[in-house]
């Protein structure tokens, strides 16, 4: 050894893999309720390149109404669980997730969520939640008939 670096060389190789998460389906459409019903629908979550176990979680946007104020009229559960779970095999467990809507108050909106894993990597998915009262539908309707 006699403190001599240049006598030994140390090579390294390895690949290169970043978590990664599919959606299905990958749009999501809400179906029209009334004011104060939930609308539901599944997306289910197909992590890819973990390399351990990770907790996921949801970033859901506000919306700001006629009025100025903000709300946040989703929800989410992931009634299976939220953690990835590599298996011995090297896969990982797909993930269901239950996007909920409810409103008493008339809105649309056409927007994205935020999924995040325990080391804050991000996927703005092409998750695309849209919702319109039926309110809005039924007085579009009589609009149209009147004409």
């Amino acid at each position: 050894l006699n403190d001599d670096p240049s006598r030994y060389v140390l090579r390294l190789s390895g690949t290169l893999r970043s978590p990664k998460m599919d959606f299905h389906p990958p749009f999501l459409m809400l179906m029209p309720v009334p004011l104060g019903v939930e609308s539901e629908g599944v997306v289910t979550i197909i992590p890819w390149d973990f390399m351990r176990q990770s907790r996921i979680r949801v970033r859901l946007p506000e919306l700001e109404l006629a009025d100025g104020s903000r709300t946040c009229p989703f929800s989410v559960q992931f009634p299976e669980g939220q953690n990835t779970v590599l298996s011995s095999a090297g896969t990982t467990n797909k993930l269901t997730c239950r996007v909920s809507f409810k409103s008493s108050k008339p809105m649309s909106f056409l927007g994205e969520m935020l999924f995040i894993d325990q080391e804050e990597n991000r996927w703005l998915e092409q998750q695309t939640t849209v919702f319109s009262p039926y309110t809005r539908t039924w007085h579009c309707t009589a609009l149209i008939k009147k004409l």
